[in-house]
């Protein structure tokens, strides 16, 4: 309560600073706005009464009509992300995702990088299917936590380590190139469209990431392996008990059909998108309802709806924030911080604007923890910013997401962090060392794939 109480205090404070000649509704949109991002990053209370809380202060200190307030929950983003989430509990009632991984692991799982490797690339497959990174970890955790215990791996040894760190890891780079992959991406596509009217497909998201993408599969796991040498334990246990449930598992069901029937039809709208032109959540929502519609559904309803709605709310108010930052007029006024002559030379160069951003964007996401949050503050200024030198504003934006989603040295910086933490079998420091590595590592490739890869495709002169 210490920590809610001070970052109230600095909330109050800041509403009293802020000068009188800025407008009352733009006031208390920033001070809002800082309040909230204090409160997800430090989390004295739950990420979703954060949440509400941003918004009822919004309403109640009548910065902005209820209509924008409220306006962040009728994104598609949001639909996105609930339907994604029924898909997980849809897919988690049937033995399809176990089938998977007791398969995988009966092959791989004789040794510590055998296994390691495995559920690291099971993680990136299961991108394709199954949005949002937090989602994505919270059904591979307990698979991680079965085999640390199967091997008798102890909290603070290596392989605990390598495994833990290595599951958070690898849900954050699992978002790079899929655009229904993680939250970030979807909220660029609404921002580039609110503030632009632009955006980009899923395939044109997909074509301009994917070297990204291979690479950080390539080097993370690398750097982890370097950080954490696992001990020598014992794995023909876990590979005899994987091949017993595996082949207990026998042919496939009628329901994991159904299962594969229906996300590999929603896979293939997603990839088609600028075929069809529908929004990724048309075929997410699709899903849902062939998932429980009589005869054709496998799934129980009431099991299907049992989601978590404080990764709801948090997308929807952090859209909100983004609307009334606009209706207020705080948006101008943050911009004009970073309008100054020396910033414009600065981004005069299209080069040194991308070096920039994407250094920029990896300090701002140390400081504002959120993936959300730093995506829905950062990018209109960016926007604004480039728009004014003359740079490309889709490029900015991706650029900038891209990077976001890299949240390495920080337990709060993305949810598969927070999720991994919450198992109490790591703490804050085993992300320090590979942690900078790996933010090292990541800057490095995006800025090589920017200069070769998108300036080939022509995404970038």
């Amino acid at each position: 309560m210490i920590t809610f109480g001070v970052t109230t205090v600095i909330f109050i404070c800041l509403l009293w600073i802020i000068p009188e000649t800025v407008s009352w509704g733009a006031s208390v949109t920033i001070s809002v706005m800082i309040y909230g991002i204090l409160l997800w990053a430090l989390e004295p209370i739950p990420l979703g009464v954060t949440s509400i809380l941003t918004l009822v202060l919004l309403l109640l200190l009548k910065a902005i009509p209820v209509e924008t307030v409220l306006s962040g929950f009728a994104s598609p983003a949001v639909f996105l992300i609930i339907a994604g989430m029924m898909m997980a509990k849809g897919i988690n009632q049937t033995k399809l995702m176990e089938r998977v991984t007791y398969g995988l692991l009966s092959k791989w799982g004789n040794s510590p990088k055998g296994i390691f490797l495995g559920l690291f690339l099971l993680m990136q497959l299961q991108a394709f299917f199954i949005p949002a990174t937090a989602v994505r970890v919270s059904l591979m955790i307990p698979i991680v936590l079965a085999v640390i215990s199967a091997v008798g791996a102890k909290k603070g040894s290596n392989f605990n380590k390598l495994m833990l760190v290595g599951t958070a890891y690898a849900g954050n780079i699992s978002g790079t190139a899929i655009l229904t992959a993680a939250v970030g991406n979807i909220l660029t596509i609404e921002i580039l469209q609110i503030y632009t009217g632009k955006t980009l497909s899923y395939f044109h998201w997909f074509l301009y990431a994917l070297p990204i993408w291979v690479l950080l599969i390539l080097i993370i796991p690398f750097i982890l392996w370097k950080c954490f040498p696992p001990e020598e334990h014992s794995f023909e246990a876990l590979q005899r008990q994987m091949k017993e449930k595996y082949n207990k598992l026998g042919s496939f069901t009628k329901a994991e059909k159904k299962c594969l029937t229906v996300i590999s039809f929603t896979a293939l709208l997603w990839i088609t998108e600028s075929l069809h032109g529908y929004h990724p959540t048309v075929p997410a929502m699709l899903a849902v309802v062939c998932m429980a519609l009589p005869q054709i559904g496998f799934v129980d309803w009431r099991k299907m709806v049992d989601i978590n709605f404080d990764t709801i709310l948090l997308i929807g108010a952090t859209l909100s924030l983004g609307f009334a930052l606009i209706e207020s007029g705080a948006l101008d006024l943050l911009a004009a911080l970073f309008s100054s002559e020396y910033i414009l030379q600065l981004f005069s160069n299209p080069w040194g604007a991308l070096i920039l951003i994407v250094v920029i964007s990896q300090i701002y996401h140390l400081g504002v923890t959120n993936v959300s949050t730093a995506v829905v503050t950062l990018l209109p200024v960016l926007i604004g910013l480039s728009v004014e030198v003359g740079l490309d504003p889709v490029v900015i934006s991706f650029a900038s997401a891209i990077t976001v989603l890299f949240g390495y040295v920080l337990v709060v910086e993305t949810m598969p962090n927070v999720i991994v933490h919450g198992t109490g079998l790591i703490d804050q420091k085993d992300f320090y060392n590979p942690g900078i590595w790996a933010t090292a590592a990541s800057t490095i490739i995006t800025l090589v794939v920017a200069f070769t890869w998108w300036r080939w495709l022509g995404f970038w002169p």
